[in-house]
């Protein structure tokens, strides 16, 4: 293959890419990132407005990048995203499914036992994270399905490898990420076109503001006990950045890995690979 083909491969102009959830840390980085290799970017998030920084990165990009309102738990509210999406941009090229999320009402800690987590706390979390992977690639999916082409790309997790204390509810939602991806991707590959894929990135332990104070101290800044953990079983030795996902998102989304499907890639800095021995 020519140098040339593989500069083409991670050129998205032209292209629509659905991104769920990506009002968020992880969601909005690809889409700032998708927007300057040239694609047109549908964010899908229950805010109302794009956060400042989204918009004020990705000013000057070749590709554009709008908000609409919609919430991954309604087939009816992405329906219709969908179809105000096809108007605005035309057929979705791309599916990256970043709504998910944890809950203190569904992690265990000392005073709150594993026996005492609430139903609604439970369903919750497995609700976003499973199912808001899985209603996203049916509404989508199709369209897919019907124009023989496109890419999925799911956003899985660590926990899935090796389950971590606390919490049990995301844990599982997202081992059924990856079994899902599994799943989809020989589906569509079979049932509709060999040029739909399906995949997913598994992120280590990425240091955000839903789990800074369970790995870094409020007061100090200094480690946690679960912090330093986390750190000793990770031979890169630091904590992950949205950054350092963004290789595997865009070789993951382009023709590069034209021969790649139904795979779960970690993004862990080694911490599956460390026995702690």
């Amino acid at each position: 293959m020519r140098v040339a083909d593989l500069h083409a491969d991670y050129d998205f102009s032209g292209q629509t890419a659905v991104i769920t959830g990506g009002g968020g840390v992880l969601g909005g980085e690809m889409a700032i990132t998708l927007a300057w290799f040239g694609a047109n970017v549908a964010i899908l998030d229950r805010s109302a407005t794009l956060t400042e920084r989204i918009v004020a990165e990705v000013k000057g990009a070749p590709g554009r990048v709008e908000l609409f309102q919609s919430d991954v738990l309604s087939t009816e509210m992405l329906q219709k995203s969908a179809d105000e999406i096809r108007s605005r941009f035309g057929a979705v090229d791309i599916l990256i499914n970043a709504a998910g999320g944890n809950s203190p009402i569904a992690t265990t800690t000392d005073e709150l036992k594993f026996f005492d987590l609430s139903t609604e706390g439970l369903k919750l979390v497995v609700d976003l994270n499973l199912l808001g992977t899985i209603l996203p690639c049916q509404v989508f999916g199709r369209e897919m399905a019907e124009n023989q082409k496109g890419v999925i790309l799911n956003i899985s997790s660590m926990n899935a490898f090796r389950p971590l204390s606390r919490i049990p509810a995301y844990s599982a939602a997202k081992a059924g990420v990856s079994n899902f991806t599994q799943w989809l991707a020989v589906h569509m590959a079979r049932e509709y076109s060999p040029n739909i894929r399906v995949n997913a990135i598994a992120p280590g332990f990425l240091l955000g503001e839903q789990n800074r104070f369970l790995l870094l101290d409020q007061d100090t800044g200094e480690l946690t006990p679960r912090g330093h953990s986390i750190l000793n079983h990770t031979p890169l030795n630091r904590f992950g950045v949205p950054e350092d996902l963004l290789g595997a998102v865009l070789w993951l989304l382009s023709p590069a890995s034209a021969f790649v499907t139904g795979i779960v890639v970690p993004l862990d800095g080694g911490f599956q690979a460390d026995s702690g021995v």
